[in-house]
C-alpha cells in the first residue's frame, strides 16, 4: 500500500507543533465548544465530539484539559454562536486549497481570509471550486521511532479495526481511514500503547502540486499566514511540501 506523507521532517514538524502548542489548544478548545452546541457533550452520541477528542490526545492536550472544556461548552450551551465555515481558493502556481474555520462573525472571517489569500499573490475562490479535488480522510501519523508494534503488526492492527489504507515512509507510518471508521481506528491502536504525531479528519487531495523554491516559499507564507488567524481550524492544500 502507498500514500502520500507531509513529514519529511519530524524535527522541523514537531518543534512547529511545540512552539504553537498554545495556540493549537485554544482552536482545538473552540472545536470542542462547535461540537458540543452541534450534538451534545456525549462522545458515545456525538461522533464529530468523538472525532476531535481523538484529535485533542494526538496533539497532547491532557485529559483534564479536555474534559473541562467538554463541561464548559456544555454548561455555555448556545451561549457563543459559532458557526463552522469553508472558504476555498488557489495558491502559488494554481494551487488549490481549503481554510475550514469556526466562527461568530462571517463577515469579518471572510474579510481576514480574503485579506490573506490576496496578500500572497492567491485568490479566494468560490464554494467548490477545489474541494472536487479532494476526499474527507482520516489521518492518522505514528512516528516510527519508538512504536511498540512491528510494521507488520500495526499494519495488521489498523487494516483489522477498519482502516482503509496503510504506508510506511521514511519516519513515519501514515494510515487512512474513512471518516466513519477513524475513531474505531485510533481507539484500537491507543489500546495498544500506540501515540499519535498526528490525528483527525482531514481533506486529502488526489494529486499534488510541486513547486520551485521561489514559489515554495510564497506558498508557505500563505498557509502560515492562514493558520495564523485565530478563526481558522485547519488549512489543506495539494502543494507537495
Amino acid at each position: 500500500m502507498s500514500g502520500h506523507s507531509k513529514w519529511h521532517n519530524i524535527a522541523a514538524k514537531k518543534g512547529k507543533a511545540d512552539a504553537a502548542r498554545g495556540k493549537i489548544f485554544t482552536k482545538l478548545g473552540r472545536e470542542i465548544k462547535v461540537a458540543v452546541a452541534q450534538g451534545g457533550p456525549d462522545p458515545a452520541g456525538n461522533s464529530k465530539l468523538k472525532d476531535i477528542i481523538s484529535k485533542c490526545k494526538a496533539n497532547n492536550m491532557p485529559n483534564d484539559t479536555i474534559n473541562n472544556a467538554i463541561k464548559k461548552a456544555a454548561g455555555e450551551g448556545n451561549a457563543n454562536n459559532y458557526e463552522d465555515m469553508t472558504y476555498e481558493g488557489y495558491g502559488t502556481n494554481g494551487v488549490a486549497v481549503i481554510v475550514k474555520a469556526s466562527t461568530d462573525n462571517k463577515n469579518r472571517t471572510a474579510a481576514d481570509v480574503r485579506h490573506v489569500f490576496d496578500k500572497a499573490g492567491g485568490n479566494l475562490g468560490t464554494t467548490g471550486c477545489v474541494s472536487y479535488m479532494f476526499e474527507q480522510k482520516g489521518v492518522i501519523v505514528i512516528e516510527k521511532e519508538g512504536c511498540p508494534l512491528s510494521e507488520d503488526e500495526l499494519m495488521m492492527e489498523a487494516l483489522d479495526s477498519g482502516a482503509e489504507d496503510f504506508s510506511s515512509e521514511d519516519e513515519v507510518y501514515e494510515i487512512k481511514t474513512t471518516p466513519q471508521s477513524f475513531s474505531d481506528v485510533t481507539e484500537s491502536l491507543s489500546s495498544k500503547g500506540i501515540t499519535f504525531l498526528e490525528a483527525g479528519i482531514q481533506m486529502v487531495p488526489n494529486n499534488y502540486i510541486s513547486l520551485d523554491e521561489q514559489s515554495a516559499e510564497k506558498m508557505q507564507r500563505l498557509i502560515d499566514n492562514l493558520e495564523d488567524l485565530d478563526d481558522v481550524l485547519e488549512v489543506y492544500h495539494n502543494w507537495d511540501e
